[in-house]
């Protein structure tokens, strides 16, 4: 077969191939790829959007830095004593020092301090300048924590906490043993309640003296009592609200103070409540045990990895 001949062969049966293939696509119907392509990716998203686990919220206080904000003590050594003065800042996203908070429960700045055996709790409101907060404590030989509980004008409300060393021989405290009962300058207040992991929890602290229940408690940042919430061993710093607030129709002063809270984990928790009565603050001390099966929990990331806003 000469040339020409097996070209003209070959051009025949290309046409018919071609004529062959698109009958079939006209049979079959068009692919759409782009349809295609959205689909696989759905599909595997939706995948690992049911795989995937739920981050848990980690508490406040383990962290010296979050979302921008960073807490950092003016010198985190100190040596005891009955009014050793503490500074402070708390600078921005922008990297500035924030000096604009809002006001929350009376005050625009809570700072917790409490050494890491749960011995010398206190709760003082610093005063601001230039951006630095500054305040008087009562420090004994030891390893504090120091939370600052914080609302920055314009982000959310944060608790931020720093360790702080105070120099001198550190003698023990008692072992903290579970208590629902604390006295302090002849009050007795009893804890009824118990906490449970992953689940709101109500808690009720009954204030009596000399066995008569006092029904006359005075507003202290805005309610009939102030609690805060530390985890053993990490010192997570737990939310604790109060139920109702004096002047609201509903609340009354005393004896029952209710508050609501939920704790992350099974463990030790160690509560303080501070009330008001005849013109003083007083604290009581109660450490209580949450048990059950509870969420794996997460590592906090940032600065600081030892791990709200309680009231």
């Amino acid at each position: 077969m000469n040339t020409p001949t097996r070209l003209a062969g070959f051009a025949v049966a290309a046409a018919a191939v071609f004529g062959i293939a698109l009958l079939l696509g006209r049979a079959i119907g068009p692919v759409d790829t782009d349809a295609a392509a959205h689909d696989t990716v759905h599909d595997a998203s939706h995948e690992a959007d049911e795989s995937a686990p739920r981050a848990a919220k980690i508490p406040g206080g383990l962290m010296v830095s979050q979302d921008g904000y960073t807490l950092a003590l003016v010198d985190d050594r100190a040596e005891p004593g009955t009014e050793v003065p503490v500074s402070f800042t708390i600078t921005g996203p922008d990297g500035e020092l924030v000096t604009a908070y809002d006001v929350q429960h009376e005050k625009k700045l809570h700072l917790i301090v409490v050494r890491r055996d749960f011995s010398g709790f206190q709760h003082v409101h610093p005063t601001l300048s230039d951006g630095v907060w500054s305040t008087d404590l009562a420090l004994t030989p030891g390893a504090w924590r120091v939370f600052a509980d914080f609302k920055a004008t314009g982000g959310e409300a944060l608790t931020l906490g720093a360790d702080l060393a105070v120099g001198g021989e550190q003698v023990a405290a008692p072992a903290v043993l579970e208590n629902r009962t604390a006295s302090v300058d002849g009050y007795d207040v009893t804890l009824t309640g118990d906490l449970r992991p992953g689940a709101d929890a109500e808690l009720t602290l009954g204030v009596s003296k000399d066995g008569v229940p006092v029904t006359d408690l005075q507003p202290y940042l805005g309610a009939y009592g102030h609690l805060v919430a530390l985890r053993s061993g990490d010192l997570a710093y737990l939310h604790v609200h109060p139920d109702g607030e004096p002047g609201d129709g509903t609340t009354e002063p005393g004896p029952d103070v209710v508050f609501h809270t939920a704790v992350p984990s099974a463990g030790t928790y160690h509560l303080y409540l501070d009330f008001q009565h005849d013109g003083v603050v007083r604290t009581a001390a109660f450490t209580v045990t949450a048990g059950g099966e509870t969420p794996e929990q997460p590592t906090p990331s940032g600065e600081e990895k030892s791990d709200g806003h309680a009231h």
